[in-house]
């Protein structure tokens, strides 16, 4: 008997005709943006969509293919991709990593980067807050102090920075 976890979150055939479908429309747009420069042959040689028109092409047939072959083959519909547990564990990371990068936009890198180390130490570690409170500022100085004065690469800067004169 299978418990929750363990339930296909998804099976092959939805993942490669999701894929595919997503990969296809990507060649649909190379092509139409190329034909749109010019896709064709001009007085002087190839105008500037010419090759990229073609590539789009060979994009849209390999994946037109595949999804061809995805919805025909029932066997895959059999086959798990990714199981509900599997699923979670994937989530547990990815969600927060586009919030972080998400988020930097607006707090800058460095506050950022803090609470996404802290999230990760607390949530996934289970450190104690001391530790979530000093590795990240601690990893937080050593990235200023690397990128901002030995190597002088600003990085992106939040309210906090600016009120603090960093930024």
């Amino acid at each position: 008997m299978e418990n929750g976890t363990d339930r296909s979150a998804a099976s092959n055939r939805a993942v490669e005709i999701g894929l595919a479908a997503v990969i296809l429309t990507f060649g649909l747009v190379v092509m139409a943006d190329s034909y749109r420069v010019g896709a064709r042959w001009g007085e002087d040689g190839p105008l500037p969509g010419y090759f990229p028109f073609y590539i789009g092409l060979l994009i849209c047939i390999s994946s037109g293919m595949v999804l061809f072959r995805a919805i025909r083959n029932r066997a895959l519909a059999e086959e798990s991709f990714v199981s509900r547990g599997e699923l979670k564990k994937i989530l547990v990371v990815l969600v927060p990593s586009i919030v972080y990068v998400a988020v930097i936009a607006y707090l800058g890198f460095y506050v950022s980067s803090i609470l996404f180390i802290a999230y990760f130490m607390r949530s996934l570690g289970k450190y104690s807050w001391l530790m979530v409170v000093s590795v990240p500022v601690g990893v937080i100085v050593a990235f200023f102090l690397t990128f901002e004065i030995w190597f002088s690469v600003p990085l992106p800067k939040g309210p906090l920075e600016a009120a603090l004169g960093l930024g």
